[in-house]
C-alpha cells in the first residue's frame, strides 16, 4: 500500500507539471528553466507551500523596492550545509537556491510580480528573474526585464502608481557584484538572527554551525534602538552592497558597510569624488547637522534617473527612511 501511495503522489506531480521535490538538476544544470514551476521548490506554487529543504527567512533590516512585500526562502541540497561566516554571506554549496517574490498586497491578498532566483552553480552564482502570469499561478522567465503598471496604498496611506521595473539578467549583477562575481547579500548572520531563524537553520541541517555570539543588526523601524544603529543598518542594506570596496561602487570612496568607523568614508565632511549634477551643489555627502546640505539626502529624495540613488530598484522615494536619516543627521553635532 505504501508503495502504491508514493506512485499515486508522483504521478500526480508529474500531471500538474511540477516534480514532486525540488530538482536538483534545474539547479545546477547549464539550462534555463523557463517557468518557476520547473523547479519545485513549493509542493503549491500559487499557495507557497514549501517543498522539503526550502525555509522561509526575512532580514532585520530589508532593501526598500518601491515598497514591494517580499517573500524570501532558501534552499540547501540533502546532506549538504552552509558554511557559517561572521561578516560575510554564508558559503552556500553547489545546488543551493535563494528564492525572492516581490509583490503587493492588492484588496487584501498578497499579488507576486516576479521571483528572483540565484542559484548555485559550479561555475558561480547565476542570476534569473520570473515574471508572474495574471492568474498568479506561475512564473516565466524574463532574461530581457520588463516593467509593470503597479496601483498600491503606501504606509501613510497615499494611493501610488508606478511603473514596476523587472530588471534584466545582467542588471542583477549591479547590486550583487562582489569583485566582478555575483554574490548573494542578505543571508548573512546579523540580518538573520532574529526570531530563532539561524537556530532554525542549524536544526535543519542546512548550516555548519552556530557561534553563541552570532552578530545582529538592527532594525532600522525600531525607535527603542539607537538612531545611529538604524540609520547605519538603513545604509548598509540599501547602500553598502555597492558602497564597499569590492563593491560596484568602490571608486567613490564613500563605504556604507556597519563596521566602518572612519567618518569620511561614511561620507561625514567628505566630499564627492567628481561632482557634477549629482551633487545638486552640495559640497559634502553628509553634512553633520544638516540634512538639507548633504548630497546622501538629495540624491535619495530624487527620483531622477541621473541623480537618485539607489540607481536600481525604485521608481519612488522611501519617505520613511529617508525621515530616519535626516533624523540621524540632524542629531550629528555641526561643530
Amino acid at each position: 500500500m505504501k508503495a502504491l501511495a508514493a506512485a499515486m503522489l508522483l504521478f500526480c506531480a508529474a500531471f500538474a507539471g511540477r516534480p514532486a521535490a525540488v530538482d536538483d538538476a534545474a539547479i545546477t544544470g547549464e539550462g534555463l528553466p523557463t517557468k518557476l514551476s520547473d523547479y519545485g521548490f513549493f509542493t503549491d506554487l500559487a499557495g507557497e507551500v514549501p517543498a522539503a529543504r526550502v525555509i522561509a527567512y526575512d532580514l532585520e533590516t530589508p532593501l526598500f523596492s518601491d515598497y514591494a512585500a517580499k517573500h524570501r526562502y532558501l534552499y540547501v541540497p540533502a546532506g549538504l550545509k552552509a558554511r557559517y561566516a561572521e561578516d560575510a554571506a554564508f558559503d552556500l554549496p553547489v545546488g543551493s537556491a535563494i528564492i525572492k517574490t516581490f509583490g503587493y498586497r492588492q484588496a487584501g491578498k498578497f499579488k507576486p510580480l516576479e521571483t528572483r532566483l540565484l542559484l548555485r552553480r559550479a561555475r558561480g552564482w547565476v542570476a534569473l528573474p520570473y515574471v508572474w502570469n495574471t492568474e498568479g499561478t506561475d512564473a516565466l522567465l524574463k532574461r530581457a526585464g520588463t516593467r509593470i503598471p503597479v496601483e498600491f496604498t503606501d504606509p501613510a496611506g497615499k494611493p501610488r502608481s508606478i511603473s514596476y521595473a523587472v530588471p534584466n539578467q545582467n542588471q542583477c549583477k549591479d547590486c550583487h557584484a562582489l569583485s566582478g562575481a555575483i554574490a548573494p547579500i542578505g543571508v548573512k548572520a546579523r540580518y538573520l538572527n532574529h526570531k530563532g531563524q539561524l537556530e532554525k537553520l542549524l536544526a535543519a541541517g542546512m548550516l555548519d554551525r552556530l557561534p553563541a555570539d552570532a552578530p545582529h543588526i538592527a532594525r532600522w523601524d525600531d525607535p527603542p534602538a539607537k538612531l545611529e544603529d538604524r540609520a547605519r543598518a538603513y545604509l548598509e542594506i540599501n547602500c553598502a552592497h555597492c558602497h564597499n570596496p569590492a563593491g560596484a561602487a568602490s571608486n567613490s570612496g564613500l563605504f556604507l558597510d556597519w563596521r566602518r568607523n572612519d567618518p569620511t568614508a561614511l561620507g561625514i565632511r567628505k566630499r564627492p569624488v567628481a561632482a557634477g549634477r549629482g551633487s545638486g551643489g552640495r559640497e559634502f555627502a553628509i553634512q553633520p547637522g544638516d540634512p538639507d546640505a548633504s548630497i546622501l539626502i538629495y540624491r535619495m529624495e530624487s527620483v531622477d534617473p541621473g541623480i537618485a540613488m539607489p540607481e536600481l530598484g525604485r521608481a519612488t522615494v522611501h519617505a520613511e527612511g529617508v525621515k530616519l536619516l535626516r533624523e540621524w543627521i540632524e542629531s550629528m553635532p555641526r561643530r
